[in-house]
């Protein structure tokens, strides 16, 4: 292992809930091992990202109704292109190679639940974003 990877594993939170067992299925262990403690680190990375989504798309999040604030996020992450892979950078970033190589083998079942880790970890933070800020 090189530096780079041990520096990034010993970076990440410990996350007891994640449990890895030999009977999950390889996305699930991935999910576990490495997409959460990323999702947790990169947690306020995230938010920011999100709060400077808000303000480039003119605030319009400030004048919707709690519903449709939870909507909101879910099309930002499921539906606009650009920021979707924004986020995307920023978890695979966090990617040891081996981690890397095994993401690359399945992306698209991985790429799923990378975006409903991070669209969960928005709505649950949901009321960081009730006002708009100066800065996060």
């Amino acid at each position: 292992m090189n530096n780079r990877d041990e520096y990034l594993i010993a970076l990440r939170p410990d996350i007891p809930n994640a449990r890895v067992s030999d009977d999950m299925s390889s996305e699930e262990r991935f999910q576990n091992a490495t997409l959460r403690p990323i999702a947790k680190l990169q947690h306020d990375l995230l938010l920011s990202v999100f709060s400077n989504y808000i303000k480039k798309h003119k605030n319009v999040f400030y004048g919707l109704t709690a519903t449709k604030r939870v909507d909101y996020i879910e099309n930002a992450v499921n539906r606009d292109q650009k920021f979707r892979n924004s986020l995307k950078g920023i978890m695979i970033g966090q990617f040891t190679i081996a981690e890397y190589q095994a993401y690359i083998s399945n992306s698209s079942a991985l790429n799923k639940r990378m975006m409903n880790l991070v669209r969960e970890r928005l709505i649950n933070s949901i009321q960081v974003f009730d006002k708009p800020s100066i800065e996060l």
